[in-house]
């Protein structure tokens, strides 16, 4: 990975895109020490001990910011949209209100207890 590309997609995304965006990295990387980032298919992912858990991309349509949970068939809550994914699921963040800093720090936890509690298998 190279890290200019990391920073550069942050600092190419346009207010209050930009400043929604670099919030939710930093509640996702405070969630757990184990977890690091990379760029994968061109936007930020984190990993868990390695293994991919979720992606931050923004709506090409609407321009709204979300996180993408690699296993989110296994999560079970009515924000989360699957679309025409089969595994994955998206939550959207308006970036024009508040962060919902708590629930987000609640289903972080969740798709991390199924790394955590053997339910997705960490190499």
């Amino acid at each position: 990975m190279n890290i200019d590309d990391l920073y550069n997609y942050y600092l190419e995304q346009e207010e209050p895109q930009k400043s929604c965006l670099l919030a939710l990295r930093s509640i996702i990387l405070a969630q757990d020490k184990d977890i690091s980032e990379t760029i994968k298919y061109g936007m930020p992912c984190f990993c868990y001990k390695k293994k991919m858990f979720c992606y931050l991309w923004t709506d090409i349509k609407t321009k709204e910011p979300y996180i993408l949970f690699v296993e989110g068939k296994l999560l079970n809550h009515p924000e989360l949209e699957i679309g025409k994914r089969s595994r994955m699921k998206i939550l959207r963040i308006n970036p024009e209100e508040d962060i919902p800093i708590l629930f987000i720090k609640s289903l972080l936890d969740d798709a991390l207890n199924l790394y955590r509690n053997g339910v997705i298998l960490i190499k």
